[in-house]
């Protein structure tokens, strides 16, 4: 591993480093990041190093992937930080471009996969073009940072197989290897957005966590026959805790289609505002199963 993190805004200079790289035989990981890290980007990297001679990390939050402006204007901004943090974590390179650098035309050719991946439940809610934002920023990161491996968190399901389709697709020298969500102790998935909870709103957050424990164990049980009673469930589980669900799904973890009969395998994922802030959490049924979270579990407890 390389001791001490080098920090390059140009592309470039990027790929002229890991070709060095490359000529010492030394091997690449990447971790791709859009800043305001926290424990679960640490883990990636720290995955990441722990593998390869050397890991970069890019920081660089993605203007193409927003569907919403004002959502784009909140998102949390720390780069000297976040550039300390990643270092600690194991970072041998840190890129951070600006978005002249990315797309030095205005727009880069834009890479789309369509189908139920890309146009249901995240590309529903917030558009398809999102997920078109999240494939073409990383075919440009993937071109420069040339790696072996790309680490992605498993909390952001949907994306994590959007990107497996497009390397898959577009036959990218690369592998991309997933990292199990990092939770608070009380279940509580890490995301950057976490931060913009309202003290109030933490508690509201955290049934996110519990509504998905608590539907996997019922599928498990026995207790829920469909992916429609499910959605049910979970989206009422929901409301009651004061959230604004935009979905709560059980599907096949490949396809993201509705799973027709969820055993196991299937993946639940959910959507919910809590106050001004948008979360996501995914488990499937056989994580459920082993959680100490849920709603019933406080039931049992109580």
């Amino acid at each position: 591993m390389i001791a001490s993190s080098t920090v390059i805004s140009e592309g470039s200079v990027l790929r002229d480093e890991v070709t060095g790289a490359r000529s010492r035989g030394l091997s690449v990981g990447f971790v791709p990041t859009m800043g305001a890290l926290h424990a679960g980007h640490e883990a990636l990297i720290a995955r990441s190093a722990a593998a390869h001679d050397l890991t970069v990390v890019s920081i660089f939050v993605n203007p193409s992937q927003f569907n919403d402006p004002a959502d784009l204007a909140a998102y949390p901004r720390s780069e000297e930080a976040d550039i300390a943090r990643a270092t600690a974590a194991g970072a041998g390179i840190c890129f951070v471009p600006d978005v002249g650098e990315i797309y030095p035309n205005g727009q880069a050719p834009t890479v789309r996969i369509r189908g139920p991946l890309t146009e249901t439940l995240e590309g529903a809610g917030r558009g398809s073009s999102h997920f078109d934002g999240v494939c073409t920023v990383l075919s440009v990161l993937f071109s420069v940072a040339s790696p072996d491996v790309a680490y992605f968190g498993a909390k952001d399901a949907q994306q994590l197989q959007v990107v497996r389709r497009m390397v898959a697709d577009l036959r990218l020298p690369l592998r991309i290897e997933a990292v199990e969500t990092v939770r608070d102790s009380d279940g509580l998935a890490l995301s950057s957005r976490n931060e913009r909870l309202a003290p109030a709103d933490r508690a509201a957050a955290l049934s996110l966590s519990r509504s998905l424990a608590t539907v996997g164990r019922a599928i498990l049980d026995g207790a829920m026959a469909d992916a429609a009673a499910a959605s049910e469930m979970g989206l009422d589980l929901l409301r009651q805790a004061g959230c604004e669900p935009e979905y709560f799904a059980a599907v096949d973890p490949e396809s993201f289609e509705q799973d027709p009969a969820p055993g196991p395998s299937t993946l639940l994922l959910c959507a919910a505002r809590v106050g001004e802030v948008r979360l996501i959490d995914n488990m499937t049924t056989q994580f459920a199963a082993q959680t100490g979270y849920g709603f019933d579990r406080e039931r049992e407890e109580s």
